[in-house]
């Protein structure tokens, strides 16, 4: 059976032939096809096609539509070429009212059944054969193993969950498959391999990293789901030959826009993500600006190479953000405060306030009513949302730090034993400018001072969620706190990413960048916000000088100027 459309989905004339004359060599389908694409074949009432074709296009990566054909126009008597399968075995499944009740090797004994429906070709998991070899990884195993923890999203009565199919990939092999795959691969993150929906588990032998594509069997969950009086679709793993050409990547998967890198996240539990090779390039343009030392402080040993990207990707997947900051280092004044930290806190909540991320914040319960008014004054002169530094706060019992919250969640108090028991409330902590425990349990300042009794334990909420699944944490300076928020601003643009989060399931929806405009750090609004901490007697940390200066460096010039490169990078075009 061919279909009669305007696109170049029909069957190869030789291969058709073949087809009709059953000739026994089609189980060498795969040998002959090379550089055809494989499809799958679904067949519904014309009454249900507009919804299907719509289902299909909002969850493109499951459900890849090649092509459709007019309603009546079915050329018979034959449809089908299946690598490996003889020509006996079924080719085709029949669904009554989401019940599959028979299967088939041909369509021709429906055929007046048939008068009334159309069909959809849909691209194949098959297609992705030549990029596994463009990869240098021999070819998978075709029998798959489904997993079903991805909803598609819902189009009038078609509903259902994205299944998958794996395999495990030697982790130093698994950023150059996903640039062979480009566009027509995605990979997904599956809690429990051990446990698939269908076929049987497989194992992910040390130094491999399990890759996962969309399975033809979504579209057979789709069809049950929707409970049509009669619908046909391929048998699972059978598929028709077209001469669209397959396996190469599209035009714009070859530039720095569209080609994917892979970024590892955390290693328990096992986390990648992705972003275009132009994103991460900026992402590390911003990683050097925040590296320069002009007051020579000799912090040339802190910076790590590359673990700013690792940073902006964590929070992007996340729903819940813990933010901390506070350096209690002035013993001989009112408030021990230092001027380096909140201001960098504040500007990465605003934007990932702006990102729609619950954002919270802990801090020392001495300095609570000092972070109080600072959040009052900053929301009133600062051009901050409420929500995006917090204004609510309740308590409960036992703890001993207070959370400012977004509007959205009451702010409760928060300790590593009421943390650790609901690891799901947040799932990324960032600590910036955040003193920590020394070997010995004390607390120092730079002038190697113990200051042990301003501060609360709060370094050990990022210790104890090392041991829970699925929190990561970051530590970053005040500079690196501006640049979170401008990362996620270019990271926002990436549409690598925006694929990736989204798991090619669901409308692609533009981004809002008027509002994350807004939400960037910019000269005037840090200005502000240090005339805030200064106002209430927040010091620089080097100097102790009560004004316009961070850990000693002016900030007319250093800080204005280091807030303006950041910006430039971010805004500029990729």
């Amino acid at each position: 059976m061919t279909f009669p459309l305007p696109l170049k989905s029909r069957l190869p004339s030789a291969v058709r032939s073949l087809i009709l004359q059953k000739k026994p060599n089609l189980r060498n389908m795969s040998s002959m096809a090379r550089g055809l694409q494989p499809a799958s074949v679904v067949a519904l009432p014309r009454s249900l096609a507009p919804a299907f074709e719509k289902f299909c296009q909002v969850n493109s990566g499951p459900l890849p539509l090649l092509g459709q054909s007019e309603p009546g126009k079915w050329t018979l008597p034959a449809l089908g070429a299946v690598p490996g399968t003889s020509l006996g075995d079924p080719m085709f499944w029949k669904y009554e009212f989401g019940t599959c009740t028979g299967s088939l090797t041909s369509l021709e004994e429906s055929s007046g059944q048939l008068k009334d429906m159309m069909a959809f070709l849909l691209g194949s998991s098959f297609s992705l054969e030549g990029a596994w070899e463009k990869g240098g990884l021999p070819r998978r195993d075709s029998a798959g193993h489904g997993h079903k923890e991805v909803p598609c999203a819902t189009i009038a009565g078609f509903c259902c969950p994205l299944v998958v199919t794996v395999r495990p990939v030697p982790k130093d092999k698994l950023e150059q498959l996903v640039q062979a795959c480009c566009s027509v691969g995605e990979l997904l993150g599956i809690k429990d391999l051990s446990k698939p929906d269908h076929g049987e588990p497989v194992v992910c032998q040390p130094g491999h990293v399990p890759v996962f594509w969309p399975s033809q069997l979504t579209s057979l969950e789709a069809v049950s789901a929707c409970k049509m009086p009669l619908a046909f679709t391929s048998a699972p793993a059978c598929t028709v030959m077209t001469d669209l050409k397959g396996t190469a990547a599209p035009a714009r998967c070859l530039t720095p826009e569209g080609m994917p890198e892979v970024h590892h996240i955390s290693q328990d539990p096992l986390h990648c993500s992705m972003a275009s090779a132009s994103v991460a390039q900026r992402v590390r343009e911003l990683e050097m600006i925040i590296a320069i030392d002009p007051g020579s402080r000799g912090l040339g040993h802190l910076l790590r190479p590359g673990k700013l990207l690792r940073a902006f990707l964590s929070p992007s997947h996340t729903r819940s953000v813990l933010r901390t900051t506070g350096f209690p280092t002035h013993l001989n004044h009112e408030s021990p405060e230092e001027t380096d930290g909140p201001p960098g806190a504040a500007a990465l909540a605003a934007f990932l306030q702006a990102w729609e991320k619950g954002v919270s914040m802990v801090v020392d319960q001495r300095a609570l009513n000092l972070y109080k008014k600072l959040v009052d004054e900053a929301v009133q002169r600062v051009d901050f949302e409420p929500s995006s530094v917090g204004k609510k706060e309740t308590k409960t019992e036992g703890s001993f730090a207070q959370t400012q919250e977004g509007m959205s969640q009451p702010g409760t108090w928060l300790s590593i034993r009421t943390l650790c028991p609901h690891p799901g409330r947040f799932d990324h902590l960032v600590a910036i400018e955040r003193t920590g425990g020394a070997a010995d349990g004390d607390y120092y300042n730079a002038r190697k001072r113990n200051i042990k009794h301003l501060v609360d334990p709060i370094d050990g909420l990022f210790l104890a969620v090392q041991k829970s699944s699925g929190i990561s944490t970051t530590g970053v300076s005040n500079w690196g706190g501006y640049a979170l928020a401008c990362a996620l601003y270019i990271l926002n643009s990436c549409e690598v990413d925006r694929r990736y989060l989204r798991k090619a399931v669901g409308p692609f929806r533009a981004p809002g960048e008027q509002n994350w405009t807004q939400a960037l750090p910019s000269i005037t609004k840090e200005e502000k916000m240090l005339g805030i901490l200064v106002q209430h007697g927040v010091r620089s940390g080097v100097s102790g000088t009560l004004g316009m200066e961070v850990d000693g460096l002016p900030f007319h010039g250093t800080h204005a100027q280091m807030i303006q490169k950041l910006v430039d990078v971010t805004m500029a075009q990729g």
